[in-house]
């Protein structure tokens, strides 16, 4: 049976500051159940940031997020960032079952099993992490998403490093994440998603940090 989820998110005045730059202010948005959003700006423009604030992995400046959810379970969030968190010397097999476990599933060695095949890893499942490519490395990264349904995902470049059949892949993921009422936020760089809302990062540069960076 398919999940269901329920979730919206609004954001108020919400800033942040790196070091002594401010990388964004003034951001305030609504994302309704089954939204896509798509940040986009150039390098710096605090895209990584503004998905690690959403994690709540850093505070923000300034402002406020109120993640409306129907649920009591604080575990919404899956943010999957640059680094894949994958162990050179533990095959694909024992990194899926460890997330498995650790995100809580039930039967870890199934649900581990079940997803490989979902991501195209079945036939690698003994490889150690240091045999495996860039592309294999992001979808082994892409199993927590299936192994553990929540509602949010926060992903820093999803498609990055991933072949034609990986991005299609992820693309059709994402498709059935948001039918069942997921939110999805990416920064994206290149080709995009289709019917995604757009977040132009620059927008909310303030004019002095963007005069400095110039200057600079």
């Amino acid at each position: 049976m398919a999940n269901s989820f329920t979730i919206a998110l609004k954001l108020d005045d919400l800033a942040a500051v790196r070091g002594y730059r401010t990388l964004f202010e003034g951001m305030s948005l609504a994302l309704d159940p089954g939204s896509l959003l798509e940040l986009r700006g150039l390098n710096g423009a605090g895209k990584s940031t503004f998905l690690r604030i959403l994690a709540g992995l850093t505070r923000p400046a300034a402002g406020k997020i109120d993640w409306l959810c129907a649920s009591e379970d604080h575990a919404f969030r899956h943010f999957l960032g640059h680094l894949d968190a994958i162990k050179p010397q533990e095959t694909v097999r024992q990194q899926a079952m460890f997330w498995a476990s650790f995100l809580g599933v039930a039967d870890s060695r199934h649900s581990a099993r079940e997803a490989l095949k979902v991501v195209g890893l079945a036939n690698r499942a003994d490889v150690p992490g240091r045999g495996l490519s860039a592309g294999q490395r992001r979808r082994l990264a892409l199993t927590r998403l299936v192994m553990a349904p929540r509602a949010v995902w926060l992903l820093d470049e999803p498609l990055a490093a991933l072949d034609a059949d990986g991005q299609t892949m992820v693309r059709d993921l994402i498709k059935d994440h948001r039918k069942q009422g997921g939110l999805v936020i990416a920064a994206m760089h290149g080709e995009g998603f289709e019917n995604a809302q757009i977040l132009d990062m620059g927008e909310f540069t303030p004019r002095q940090s963007a005069v400095t960076d110039e200057v600079a």
